[in-house]
């Protein structure tokens, strides 16, 4: 993992060097709490920075045979790091192998290898730096040089810190909320009418009627907007949409309201319009709606009763996306009011499918449409190849918007430049290969488009 790490050809050293390795970063979608930025957060052990809520290093972890207690349970923070390091030479062929090292030397100039035997060492090292101060979550983001990160909200948060945070005139990041109405959608899930009755409460508005539920939506819509939001983002389990009226979905809110669970045939009806009528308010502000589909979540009922939610205990999910997606967007389209989209798929299968569909709602700005990183299970070296031959060979790879983190990690930062590295070895092939011109520059521009600049002119933030 030198300075040709995952750069085989000269082309491909010569693009991440000159253009790419110094660019900063926008991160559009993480899940890093605002609070912990705004308060500076510090660490006591790489373990707490490293460990806590990690579920891609615990999934590896349990993989390697460990117990619980050294994963999320009872162990101290050295005994789980131990752990850790222990499973570490285990992932090799992960991304997790690379990860690692890659935050070992860039945040912490440690060079050495994580196994059993450099653990002490390392945790000497490295909680020394941890402790010494300039190792913040904001000091971390700076190092990072990132510029923008929006952080994922519910509809019904106060956004207490992000208002905090904007005030601060010795911290030049920008912390952005995004609106995340998941809980609102859910229909048949425990809590939902609680969540309703939240969304009243901090809307003043009495919801008794889906009319009054959709102004409430709108209520927070407009101020995550005046606090800076302007994406949206949906986690869509299972894709489905159909047609219906208003009053349908009125008919069917009303039977949730009263606390009798709706038919999927209902489901799906009051989903769409519900999702609909977002999309229309998205558009109106000029926000960019987010969709990240096909997620199996909470597999494990005896973990997911034992630890909770985002435990790792999710994986892939395989439904069919093409059809509901393109009646959804097409039915925004139809009232000309589709907004910047990002679609998102956790299954590879759908690449050519969202690669391929984009396609038909382009137009009016560069790229509107478009086909989101690599994610979660896909974020790795193949994975995000991958998406990005498939975008290339559909549509307009040199107009992608590139990475974010999705993490809840203030190192992960170095995902940016593992992707860099990645998006110069692509272009750097096709050169090599003959495939492309050698023009350095004509290259450039769309390396610092990529990793950059695109998404700089696509939210407009």
């Amino acid at each position: 993992m030198d300075d040709t790490f995952l750069l085989s050809t000269d082309t491909a050293m010569t693009l991440y060097n000159t253009f790419a390795k110094d660019l900063p970063i926008i991160d559009y979608h993480c899940h890093l709490s605002p609070k912990e930025i705004y308060e500076n957060k510090t660490f006591q052990n790489i373990t707490e920075a490293w460990l806590y809520g990690d579920h891609y290093k615990w999934r590896a972890m349990r993989a390697n045979g460990m117990d619980e207690a050294f994963i999320t349970g009872d162990a101290t923070d050295y005994e789980k790091f131990l752990a850790w390091s222990k499973t570490v030479p285990m992932t090799i062929g992960n991304p997790l192998y690379n990860w690692t090292h890659l935050e070992l030397q860039r945040f912490f100039n440690v060079y050495d290898i994580l196994n059993e035997e450099t653990a002490p060492m390392i945790w000497e090292k490295v909680n020394s730096k941890l402790t010494s101060g300039g190792f913040g979550a904001r000091d971390l983001m700076r190092m990072s040089k990132v510029e923008v990160v929006c952080t994922t909200d519910d509809p019904i948060d106060t956004l207490e810190y992000h208002k905090k945070l904007k005030d601060e005139s010795d911290f030049d990041v920008k912390v952005l909320p995004s609106f995340r109405p998941d809980k609102g959608l859910e229909i048949n899930l425990d809590g939902y009418l609680q969540w309703v009755q939240k969304l009243g409460e901090v809307s003043e508005i009495q919801i008794s009627n889906y009319d009054e539920f959709l102004d409430a939506l709108q209520a927070r819509v407009e101020f995550f907007h005046s606090n800076g939001c302007r994406v949206s983002d949906h986690g869509i389990n299972t894709l489905m949409y159909e047609e219906t009226t208003k009053n349908e979905a009125t008919t069917i809110f009303t039977k949730a309201l009263a606390g009798v669970k709706v038919s999927l045939d209902e489901e799906k009806k009051y989903k769409s319009h519900t999702l609909s009528f977002l999309g229309k308010q998205y558009a109106k502000l000029g926000w960019v709606m987010q969709l990240h589909m096909q997620v199996l979540r909470n597999t494990n009922t005896k973990m997911y009763k034992q630890l909770g939610p985002d435990t790792g205990f999710d994986s892939m999910n395989d439904g069919q996306i093409a059809l509901p997606l393109s009646l959804l967007l097409d039915g925004l389209a139809r009232e000309d009011a589709l907004p910047k989209t990002i679609l998102y798929s956790l299954n590879p299968k759908d690449n050519y499918v969202i690669g391929s569909l984009i396609g038909n709602f382009q137009g009016e700005q560069p790229g509107k449409i478009q086909f989101g990183t690599a994610w979660w299970f896909n974020d790795q070296k193949d994975g995000m190849l991958e998406q990005m031959k498939a975008l290339a060979n559909l549509g307009l790879f040199s107009r992608f918007i590139g990475m974010l983190t999705d993490s809840r990690s203030f190192l992960s930062y170095t995902r940016h430049e593992y992707f860099r590295r990645l998006v110069c070895e692509l272009l750097g092939g096709w050169v090599e290969n003959g495939e492309v011109p050698n023009d350095i520059d004509m290259l450039g521009s769309i390396v610092q488009g990529i990793c950059y600049q695109n998404a700089n002119e696509y939210f407009d933030f």
